[in-house]
């Protein structure tokens, strides 16, 4: 053996980034262009799920709604594939409430984040799920730190459960004692809503609010972006 063995290069890991937002693409693609990470980006679950086979992916990246397969569809075929199986999947998504995480559970998410992110903050998420690959554990997480079945669960729970309603205090008596309302005509009382008309009300209210949020994501990505074009722009004046 000579002194001039000559080590293999690492393998640059590669990411898939499925969202079909055009801009989003575009601002994660800029903020990974200093790391030393193979960024795909697909606009459709099936132009991913696609390319797959030929470029195994390190981690994928999927927003929640998206025209053709969700992103929970998206998930649940990495894990239940036989080769990608252990591959970390992060799910986006504008509104993160008990409903989503469950989902996100469900399908053995590996991170879930809320839109809009930090794109910094995205990327420490990628390197900390492809860390564990490099130790000599062979990629297994230490059994110390497996969680107990159903703790992350009984976690969720707690997190999304509605406060502890307080106990009424005890009603004053005597001079303390508030005057009696008077009694209000049963004829003034409003009619109350039939179930399936506040049901609905509820619907719609729900759906604008998720619009809404789509929205901000959008506009935020949008922002990030320039702002990254901006600053590519300065570093090329001050290059030439």
């Amino acid at each position: 053996m000579n002194g001039t063995e000559t080590l293999a290069p690492a393998r640059m890991p590669t990411v898939y980034f499925i969202d079909d937002s055009a801009t989003m693409r575009e601002v994660i693609k800029i903020a990974f262009r200093k790391e030393n990470i193979q960024v795909v980006t697909c606009a459709d679950a099936a132009s991913a799920l696609a390319q797959f086979d030929a470029l195994a992916p390190d981690v994928v990246i999927t927003d929640v709604i998206m025209p053709d397969k969700d992103g929970y569809q998206v998930c649940q075929f990495v894990k239940e594939h036989e080769r990608l199986a252990r591959t970390p999947v992060i799910l986006m998504s504008g509104v993160v409430n008990k409903s989503v995480a469950e989902k996100a559970m469900a399908v053995k998410a590996d991170e879930l984040i809320r839109k809009p992110f930090q794109p910094q903050d995205l990327i420490a998420r990628v390197k900390n799920l492809l860390r564990p690959k490099s130790d000599g554990n062979g990629g297994k997480p230490s059994p110390a730190a497996e969680p107990a079945p159903g703790a992350a669960a009984r976690v969720l729970s707690s997190l999304f459960s509605a406060p502890p309603v307080s106990a009424s205090p005890p009603a004053p008596t005597g001079a303390f004692a508030p005057r009696a309302a008077p009694p209000v005509p049963v004829h003034s009382a409003p009619a109350a809503p039939a179930s399936g008309d506040v049901q609905k009300l509820r619907n719609e209210i729900r759906r604008f609010e998720l619009l809404v949020r789509k929205l901000q994501a959008e506009l935020e990505a949008e922002r990030q972006y320039c702002a990254a074009l901006e600053a590519d722009f300065k570093a090329a004046q001050e290059a030439s």
